[in-house]
């Protein structure tokens, strides 16, 4: 079949040699497409939207010929979860916690602590069900040997929420059941960990000079081993043994010499437990980027270790437990353990559900070592001989020593308690519900798929339409929805395809299709919908609309032509106005005008226009020269005269266009505003030009008074607004552009209660730039050209007397104190309580100083950009006021509602002292800027330097303004860091702790246990 396009095309190629008035019949089933041939199966790869009469590819092929019973349900089979005879349950993983997965299996595997466990009497554990806290480790312990499932999905609350470090979980979670079992009653019970996991070794100090030894005894539960720079397991022991010297700083003070002395320290093992924990230090702190790194060493290990030379006899043991880490890095990964089962020797790898048995009862670490293949470094992994293992992602070793073999089977089982068992047995019974249930959902899901099937054969057989029979149209979506979904069918719903007439539009019956009419009543009957479409819902009106626009279409190109070539001509006779702008886009409007005149009969689901004027583009043709009140417009060069013969041409496009005879008159109302615009032009420039005669040197701003040198011939100096002089001015050079200044605004410089909020100091010192000074007589000329709302003056009173001269200076009206005080102590609150604030770290190395900031001098009359100026703190005492921008233009003091000043908003330049600080800062070198809030800590701004600079913590000494830094615990704004500040940052030696870096990243409130949980240290 043709595609859509061509097939619509052909619909309507008719209407070249028809007119709307000619339409027949046969005409509107070509519209409708009724008498497109159907197509066959095999013939379409998919579908003809374009042919009402293609029943092909509409999802039939799935409901055709024999179907499997599992394709009528998407529900797996339950069995596939049941565990296999004599195999271990996984754990599921509850969001990076498969390192939790790995150590419960590990110690599980540990008979001696498994049996311990259950033997350990919890009345509190028997009274709850599986879910509850207390109980949850037992019975997970218990559903890995005996559940029917897989894999055991845990409680988050026996664990705690967020865990992620591996070694600190496993420490605190031993020490959490030797505390646990030591209240035990049975004594056998009270002592189990320290016998299986505990050993005991000494710091063993020799003094050099006299020869005294000294041993502090300790016991551990694992052994920390350190990797890097060693091959294998052997070399790790003995660099965690070997002899340290301590010499220099680091001597040993000897209570035989009562000094300091050089001395020798070992660690000496003494005894090591029945199960031998080995932690491989493979996560270090990186000094340099300031977070932790994984190592990626091969490292070598035995499957029999002998341990009698660290210690004294014979104790030889064997590998039980390798857990893994996967991923080349510290912060991300994956962990798994490879585990072997005490009773039939055999290795497994637990990897959360999914567990694996080996093959020959033989350790295979497997793909386990090429997850690290990224690394840039890569070593080729060493050839191990025979009983070794290589690993490059083992974090853990766990050994137990070996023991002769014992015959004895009880040595093996492990006794569950009745109450664990019988959770073990509610949780099967849930399992085996489940199944059943699943199985039944299973079922009556191929019921349903196979009554569909029949019903689609069926009925897809009847959908055809023959020629010449009564037919009906349908929604191709809907019968797709039919042929697809094995669920309950929505009711058919031909609303959205009716046209303003009622009837089936032209335009979606490519989104329908014609069958016959006894299909039609089946589907009705078991569906419902409406309205019903058939033969007599073809809409002759619409074909009539369409049939009219598609000939105009056709036309469009050759009247184009035609009035181009008439406007060329010499105009003789009557003519008409058109605009300019419409003339020259009159052929994308009628092709605008076409495509909405073709889509008005559409139901509210029609699209909108596209390529149609949007915005304030000319919409209406014409409309460009119409003005405001209706009338034809009085801008003559933006319209033109055109004969008659163009503008019939015009009008058959465009019949709703305005029409203007060449007789017709402008716009009277036009004409009248646009006289007394140039009228009052006039008089503001004659304004513009008087006033600036008579304050012609305020306006040039020159022989301009300043407070600093005060004028000898005058004792009193007149103050405006300096935003009145800049609007003033801007009237002066644009009278024509500008409004004219009408008032001279005071109270903006003056308190709720009148009074005035400057001192003669502060406008020396900053407060010059908000004001202008006016000679006496330029004060008379303003009091006489504009509305004054109050005046505001400076006096200067000289007094001599025989010893010395003094000046006093004097405001009128007087100035209010209590509202400047206010208003400065609001001020400095709010320098203190800023968010996402920028302040500077300058890095000082040895002995360098920080460098000061230049102030430019302040100039109370200087006329430059704001955004060019820049100020520094004054002294202690002066003081300032801020002014912010209101929505008149007007500059503002802001005052709250009780008469004190208020801060000024965060737009504007934040002051200290009075002085608004620089809005930009010149960084110079070894400088950084950081982003910073009141209420963050120092500690949180010591991480922040540490990330910009690699500087721990512990390394900094910060200061500001020769002020030392030192309370971590302090807020920025109680330290008085404020916007724009500057800390000099001096950087320590760095120390050779890196154990130390851990505590940087707690930065919140220490918490009640390990990551929130109960699990607590000693």
């Amino acid at each position: 079949m043709a595609p859509r396009l061509q097939l619509e095309k052909a619909a309507w190629r008719w209407v070249e040699t028809v007119k709307p008035e000619e339409i027949r019949p046969e005409h509107i089933e070509l519209a409708y497409r009724v008498n497109l041939p159907a197509c066959k199966r095999g013939t379409c790869r998919r579908n003809c939207k374009g042919n009402p009469n293609c029943l092909v590819g509409i999802g039939e092929q799935a409901w055709l010929g024999d179907i499997d019973e599992n394709a009528f349900h998407n529900i797996d089979d339950p069995n596939s979860e049941r565990r296999d005879k004599n195999t271990f349950v996984g754990l599921t993983n509850l969001g990076a916690t498969c390192y939790v997965n790995t150590f419960l299996q590990v110690w599980f595997h540990n008979l001696e602590l498994r049996r311990s466990l259950y033997q350990c009497h919890n009345s509190r554990a028997e009274e709850h069900d599986a879910e509850s806290g207390t109980t949850d480790n037992l019975f997970t312990f218990c559903c890995i040997r005996f559940k029917t499932r897989t894999y055991r999905q845990r409680s988050l609350f026996s664990l705690g929420f967020t865990l992620k470090d591996a070694q600190e979980f496993s420490k605190l979670f031993l020490s959490l059941l030797e505390d646990t079992l030591s209240k035990q009653k049975n004594p056998h019970l009270q002592n189990v960990i320290q016998r299986q996991f505990c050993g005991q070794f000494s710091y063993v100090t020799v003094c050099n000079e006299c020869g005294r030894s000294s041993a502090l005894p300790s016991r551990f539960y694992e052994l920390e081993l350190n990797i890097q720079g060693n091959k294998n397991l052997t070399e790790c022991v003995t660099e965690f043994l070997k002899e340290e010297k301590l010499d220099g700083e680091n001597r040993y003070f000897c209570e035989s010499c009562q000094t300091k002395q050089c001395a020798t320290r070992r660690i000496r093992l003494h005894s090591i437990p029945p199960t031998l924990n080995l932690q491989l230090m493979r996560f270090v702190f990186d000094r340099q980027t300031g977070h932790k790194k994984k190592l990626n060493t091969f490292i070598s290990f035995p499957e029999q270790l002998d341990m009698g030379p660290f210690l004294e006899g014979k104790c030889v043991y064997e590998l039980s437990a390798v857990l893994i880490h996967r991923g080349i890095s510290a912060y991300s990964g994956h962990y798994i353990a490879h585990v072997k089962d005490a009773r039939t020797g055999d290795w497994y790898k637990f990897n959360d559900e999914e567990i694996e048995k080996m093959e020959g009862k033989k350790l295979q670490l497997g793909t386990e070592e090429d997850i690290a293949e990224t690394v840039k470094s890569q070593t080729r992994k060493p050839k191990c001989s025979k009983g070794y293992h290589c690993s490059r992602n083992a974090y853990m070793l766990v050994y137990k020593v070996q023991e002769e073999e014992n015959t004895d089977p009880s040595w093996t089982n492990v006794e569950v308690p009745a109450f664990l068992q019988r959770l073990v047995d509610q949780d099967n019974h849930k399992f085996e519900e489940w199944c059943n249930e699943m199985a039944d959902m299973r079922k009556q899901s191929v019921d349903k798929g196979k009554a569909k099937h029949e019903e689609v054969k069926e009925l897809y057989e009847l959908l055809p339409a023959k020629d010449g029979e009564p037919y009906e149209f349908i929604p191709l979506e809907w019968l797709k929805k039919w042929l697809e979904d094995s669920t309950a069918t929505k009711e058919i719903d031909n609303s959205l395809f009716l046209c303003c007439h009622g009837k089936l539009h032209p335009d979606r019956v490519a989104d329908s299709k014609r069958v016959s009419l006894q299909a039609a009543q089946l589907l009705y009957e078991r569906y419902g919908g409406g309205p019903r479409m058939d033969g007599s819902s073809l809409c002759r009106e619409c074909v009539g609309q369409r049939c009219r626009v598609l000939r105009l279409k056709n036309q469009l190109n050759e009247d184009y032509k035609e009035v181009t070539n008439l406007v060329k001509r010499t105009l003789s006779g009557e003519g008409y106005w058109v605009g300019k702008a419409s003339l020259r886009s009159w052929r994308q409007l009628a092709l605008e005008q076409l495509e909405e005149d073709e889509h008005e009969t559409k139901h509210k689901f029609g699209s909108e226009l596209s390529g149609g004027a949007t915005g304030d583009e000319m919409k209406t043709f014409n409309e460009d020269i119409v003005c405001c009140h209706g009338a034809l417009s009085i801008l003559e060069t933006e319209r033109k005269l055109v004969s008659s013969e163009v503008w019939t041409k015009l009008r058959e496009y465009f019949p709703k266009a305005p029409e203007f005879t060449q007789i017709q008159e402008s716009c009277q109302q036009c004409l009248t505003l646009e006289q007394e615009e140039k009228d009052n032009e006039a008089v503001s420039k004659m304004m513009a030009l008087d006033q600036k005669n008579q304050l012609l040197n305020l306006f040039n701003e020159k022989n301009r008074p300043t407070l600093n040198k005060w004028p000898e011939d005058t004792d009193v100096l007149y103050i405006v607004p300096l935003f009145f002089v800049d609007e003033w001015r801007k009237f002066i050079r644009r009278p024509t552009k500008s409004s004219p200044v009408s008032n001279v605004g005071n109270t903006l410089l003056l308190c709720p209660h009148g009074g005035f909020m400057f001192t003669y100091d502060s406008l020396i010192n900053g407060d010059g730039q908000h004001v202008a000074l006016l000679w006496p007589s330029e004060w008379e000329v303003i009091s006489r050209l504009f509305i004054v709302d109050q005046a505001i003056s400076i006096h200067c009173f000289r007094e001599t007397s025989l010893s010395d001269a003094t000046t006093q200076y004097t405001t009128q009206p007087d100035i209010c104190w209590e509202c400047r005080e206010s208003f400065l102590f609001q001020q400095q609150r709010d320098l203190r309580e800023y968010t996402q604030a920028t302040i500077y770290i300058r890095k000082v190395i040895e002995d360098q100083r920080m460098m000061k900031e230049a102030a430019p001098e302040l100039n109370a009359s200087s006329s430059e950009a704001e955004e060019d100026k820049e100020e520094v703190p004054k002294v202690d005492g002066e003081t300032d006021l801020d002014f912010s921008q209101s929505q008149d233009g007007a500059k503002r003091l802001k005052l709250s509602d009780d008469g004190t000043a208020a801060s000024a908003p965060a737009t504007n330049m934040t002051k200290l002292g009075g002085i608004r600080r620089s809005t930009r800062h010149r960084k110079l070198r070894g400088e950084k800027a950081l982003i910073v809030s009141a209420n963050q800590t120092l500690k949180e701004l010591k991480i922040q330097i540490m990330h910009a600079f690699s500087v721990a913590p512990f390394d900094q000494n910060l200061s500001i303004d020769g002020k030392s830094l030192t309370d971590d615990s302090a807020t920025l704004g109680s330290l008085g860091v404020i916007p724009e500040s500057i800390i000099c940052l001096k950087a320590d030696e760095p120390i050779a702790d890196y154990a130390a870096m851990d505590d940087v990243y707690q930065v919140r409130m220490p918490e009640e246990g390990f990551k929130g949980t109960g699990l607590l240290g000693h």
